[in-house]
């Protein structure tokens, strides 16, 4: 990998809340591991530490330079951040927004409800406010879909969605936030991982999230968040 410098890092899903049966957070590429927890438990319990092989490999990444987005589930976020505060020098991202999930419930005609689910948004909170005390750690604004499916459908929805966003870049603030589309299908699935049949395109998200930010931001913190935040974590010159 050394000798192929346009390969930064290291990507993996880690979203694991016991064994995958397509109606949790548990992510269907953690079946390779069939319900076991590298972030909390080596058995598959939820009160241990990283999985020990996990920790190894992770370790290595400070020694070839090599930084690592984070995907993992709200719940599992705490022993991120021990992870994290354990290898200082590996800088990590966390992808997605740090994954609340379905916070108004299922996007569907039938459900009508805007209230925020607030104990899954506790959980994420605290979560991510301890991820936000280390230093080497930092967050994508992307696939805004799977906290609110669907949520460009009305002003509303997108309102929360601004809160949301909003509340991120306050605790990690805008040298540690970086804006992505995650679009590699289409715009529903890149948005909200099958959770929607609707979702932003990539310039329309781009608009979206410029106007959640411009208002109380610098011109110097914007370029930051839509660019120099991730040329800087990755490595990338400008």
């Amino acid at each position: 990998l050394k000798k192929i410098p346009q390969v930064k890092g290291i990507r993996w899903i880690l979203d694991c809340v016991g064994k995958f049966d397509g109606k949790t957070a548990t992510h269907v590429a953690t079946k390779r591991h069939d319900g076991i927890d590298y972030l909390r438990g080596s058995d598959g319990g939820y009160h241990g530490q990283a999985h020990p092989a996990f920790e190894k490999g992770f370790a290595l990444l400070e020694r070839y330079h090599l930084t690592f987005d984070l995907q993992c589930a709200p719940a599992q976020l705490l022993e991120a951040s021990k992870l994290c505060a354990r290898h200082p020098n590996i800088k990590v991202v966390i992808d997605h927004l740090g994954k609340p999930r379905t916070l108004l419930g299922a996007d569907t005609i039938e459900n009508t409800n805007t209230t925020l689910d607030e104990a899954e948004l506790a959980v994420w909170r605290e979560g991510m406010k301890s991820m936000a005390n280390n230093d080497n750690v930092y967050v994508k604004i992307s696939m805004l879909g799977y906290a609110i499916p669907g949520w460009v459908r009305t002003p509303e929805k997108i309102q929360l969605m601004k809160g949301l966003v909003k509340e991120t870049v306050g605790m990690f603030g805008p040298n540690r936030c970086m804006v992505a589309t995650n679009f590699w299908k289409n715009a529903a699935l890149s948005d909200a991982d099958g959770l929607s049949d609707i979702g932003p395109e990539p310039l329309h998200l781009i608009e979206l999230l410029y106007g959640f930010l411009k208002d109380d931001h610098s011109e110097e913190d914007l370029d930051r968040m839509f660019c120099r935040t991730a040329a800087e974590f990755y490595g990338i010159s400008l």
